[in-house]
């Protein structure tokens, strides 16, 4: 059984999805340029638990090349753990899972050390 498609059934169609296109295309211009939303005053420890492994990973990455400890210790502190070594642990521990290279779980590790954690 051949069904026919009419002018008026393809015209509803065209109109259904002209009027889809413009109603995704006017909400993603009011959401990312008229009205974007703006985060102010926020804090790290807000951030995903993959930024904040990447964070602690950048503590670490200082810390290896300065060697001041007590910055590091302010920096982590910052992540909203209870200590500073739970919020190394917790990025150690998601940068072994993650697939972290070699190098950056070295780093963590000597960071570790530093703060007399278990390797």
């Amino acid at each position: 059984m051949i069904r026919h498609i009419n002018k008026k059934n393809m015209t509803r169609w065209t109109r259904f999805f002209i009027v889809l296109i413009v109603g995704v295309g006017l909400g993603l211009l009011y959401g990312w340029v008229i009205n974007p939303v703006e985060y102010v005053n926020t804090t790290i420890d807000s951030l995903r638990e993959d930024y904040k492994a990447d964070y602690v990973l950048m503590v670490a990455e200082v810390y290896h090349a300065n060697q001041n400890l007590e910055w590091a210790l302010n920096r982590l502190a910052l992540l909203g753990y209870e200590t500073p070594q739970d919020g190394l642990e917790a990025a150690l521990t998601f940068a072994a899972q993650a697939g972290y290279s070699s190098s950056d779980l070295d780093l963590l590790k000597e960071l570790n050390a530093a703060l007399g954690g278990n390797d």
